[in-house]
Parts: C-alpha cells; sequence; structure tokens
C-alpha cells in the first residue's frame, strides 16, 4: 500500500519523502506540518477562535489584552519613559491582543502611544490581512515584518503569546542503547510512525543520567527555540526595553512527550492529519530562562498565568467591566476570568507561564523587586 492510507496532500509529500530518504525527524515532521509552502497550516488553515482549531487567552477575552497593555505601560515607565518606543507582537495572530493592548497603551500613556511604532512579525499573507482590519483604527502606526531581525533599533516593548510552542522541537526516546533520536517512519502498512534513529544526544543535557530512566521515555529540547530567545535578548541588549512571553509549558526541565495535535478544539494523534491540525509542544521555561539569564539581560521573573494576572489587578479590572452591566454579562466576564487564571481542565491559569526579561534592570510589578 503505497499511498492508500494516506489522506491528505501533505501526508503525501510526507510519505514520498521518507520512501526516498528514509525516516525523518520530528523536528523536520513539526516544520513540515506547520510550514510547508504548500499545505503547512500555519499557510492554509484559519486556527483561531470557534470556527478554528483552538482558542487563545487574547480571543476569550479582552482582559488578557489589556492586561498586557497595562503591564507594557509599566514597564516603560520604570524604564524612564523613553521616546520613540518600538512596540512589537511576534505572531499576533487576527491581531486581536495588539488592539486590546493599544486601546489601553493610548488611554494610560498618550504620550507612549503618540511616539511609539507598531510592528507585527507575521509571515503569513493571510494574517496579515486579517491583522491591518483589526488594527484599522490604528492605520499608519502599524508596520509589518517577516522575520524578529527586521524589526527597526531603538527602545523595545515585546510581546509573545503563544509563540514558543509553535517553534519545532527534537525529541529522544530511551532505548537499550541509551537515547536515540525520535524519527518519523512507516510502518508495514503505509502509515507513519514513530521510530527511534541512530543520533545520540549530549549526557549533559539531561535532567538525570540516562540508566536511571526507563525504556521508551521521551526528552525533548529545542534548539530553534533557544536561538530564538538568544536573539530577542541580544536585541534588548542593544536597544533596551522589556520582552514578556507567555506559553504553555512547565517551569523545570524534565522527561515527558509533550508533541500534541489539536484539530477543531479536539485534540489529535500528532501522526494522523499532518497539515490539517495544529501541532505543538510544551514550552521548557527553565531553559529559555537560562539562555536568557546566559546573554546577560535580566530575569524580572517567571510566574503562573493566573498569578501574574491577579497580581496586575485582573480581578479589579473584571469587575470594572462588569459594572453596570446586566448579570448574564457579568457572569460571562466570571466565567473568562476563571477560564484566564483559573486551574484545572480547559483553564490556563496554572499551565500557562509568564517570562519577563528585561535590560537594563527595572523592578517590574508583579514580581519582587529584583528576581534572583
Amino acid at each position: 500500500m503505497t499511498g492508500q492510507v494516506m489522506t491528505n496532500p501533505l501526508a503525501d509529500k510526507i510519505e514520498a519523502l521518507i520512501r526516498t530518504n528514509g525516516p525523518i525527524s520530528v523536528t523536520d515532521y513539526f516544520s513540515l506540518c506547520l510550514a510547508d509552502p504548500q499545505h503547512g497550516y500555519y499557510r492554509v488553515r484559519e486556527p483561531f477562535g470557534r470556527a478554528g482549531d483552538f482558542t487563545t487567552a487574547p480571543e476569550i477575552s479582552q482582559l488578557f489584552g489589556e492586561m498586557i497593555g497595562i503591564f507594557l505601560v509599566h514597564a516603560w515607565q520604570q524604564h524612564g519613559t523613553p521616546g520613540d518606543a518600538i512596540i512589537a507582537e511576534i505572531g499576533p495572530g487576527r491581531g486581536t491582543m495588539m488592539s486590546d493592548m493599544l486601546r489601553v497603551i493610548r488611554r494610560l500613556a498618550p504620550a507612549l502611544y503618540r511616539t511609539a511604532t507598531v510592528h507585527l512579525v507575521e509571515t503569513s499573507d493571510r494574517l496579515r490581512r486579517l491583522q491591518a482590519e483589526t488594527l484599522a483604527e490604528h492605520e499608519g502606526k502599524v508596520r509589518w515584518h517577516e522575520s524578529f531581525d527586521s524589526l527597526p533599533s531603538g527602545f523595545l516593548l515585546l510581546a509573545a503569546n503563544e509563540l514558543f510552542d509553535a517553534i519545532p522541537i527534537r525529541q529522544f526516546v530511551r532505548t537499550a542503547q541509551g537515547f536515540r533520536e525520535r524519527m518519523v517512519g512507516l510502518d508495514a502498512e503505509g502509515r507513519l510512525t514513530f521510530a527511534a534513529g541512530i543520533a545520540g544526544i549530549d549526557p549533559a543535557l539531561l535532567p538525570s543520567p540516562a540508566p536511571a530512566v526507563a525504556e521508551g521515555t521521551i526528552f525533548e529540547i529545542s534548539p530553534a527555540r533557544d536561538a530564538v530567545m538568544a536573539a530577542l535578548c541580544e536585541r534588548l541588549r542593544a536597544g533596551g526595553g522589556t520582552a514578556i512571553i507567555i506559553d504553555y509549558g512547565h517551569l523545570a526541565t524534565g522527561y515527558g512527550d509533550t508533541l500534541q495535535a489539536v484539530r477543531n478544539h479536539e485534540y489529535d494523534p500528532p501522526l494522523a492529519n499532518p497539515g490539517l491540525a495544529d501541532l505543538t509542544s510544551h514550552v521548557d521555561f527553565e531553559q529559555l530562562a537560562s539562555r536568557a539569564k546566559a546573554e546577560g539581560v535580566q530575569i524580572n521573573g517567571l510566574a503562573r498565568q493566573g498569578d501574574f494576572l491577579v497580581g496586575l489587578g485582573l480581578l479589579e479590572r473584571a469587575s470594572t467591566l462588569g459594572r453596570d452591566k446586566d448579570e448574564t454579562t457579568q457572569e460571562s466576564i466570571r466565567d473568562d476570568v476563571e477560564r484566564l487564571a483559573g486551574s484545572g481542565a480547559g483553564k490556563m491559569g496554572e499551565l500557562f507561564k509568564v517570562l519577563v526579561v528585561s535590560s537594563p534592570e527595572v523592578a517590574l510589578a508583579p514580581f519582587r523587586k529584583k528576581a534572583p
């Protein structure tokens, strides 16, 4: 059975690639699923909202973007209110978060809004058009970039929400011969399947010695995420500023398979529908923080999203938003707050983490005056 079991063009393409060259790495599979020029998920799908495959925090409630906007105003003030700031977002989705941020920034810090330029790093032409519609009232202030490297120099206020989870990872699986790179190949019936490759891993990167770990255990690293974090830190060192990174992941490096696909708001087997499902993995925030420390920027803090938002004043802002509204609206606002800051299934408060880095050092709420 050659192409019979494959159900879509990208699956056919991956199958042909494997038949010609042998198994591909998880990194390559990840990249093809999301960014293949003809069939990649972010090239052809509308991922966001109820009609898409997943809902991001800014799409749940305006409260999320507003709190991030409040935080960036606070950071700008703590940095000494520099002029001509660059307000940037990498991977801005439909532009919802930036719209909510700018509304708050314009109200709380008119001078920042007036002198700043807004920059969106977005590779999708389709999403750029959506973002332009969402940000129509800020026309003339907004510029688009293919890559982070092309942002202008100067003081930077950067937000990245659910960016790092979409950057490919490498996986290694514990075998009888030690850890070997996890590959994607074909089984006897021509279906995509996981297999162990030949390449090993530097034992120094493992959280604990390999012999103590059961066979079949997965370990994940992401050199690509590390490179993005290094570039971000270098940029902050050069021009000054603060970056806030929000994503789902873990605070400490550990073992575990977090590769996952989401389709129509349901989990999907990662190899089942390449290009038709969103493919992500959990972000190792300890590794991002380690990179920031090595690059010489300040780690203001690393927190759970719920703690961060509540510490910033989420509950007070929600109360203001619900004032004089009908009971149905107030209940909806309470539900949104619970989803953004609560814990448990379907809620983001514990699963999502917030990392804030700055250069030069500044004290930023709601973190302690200076993080260790």
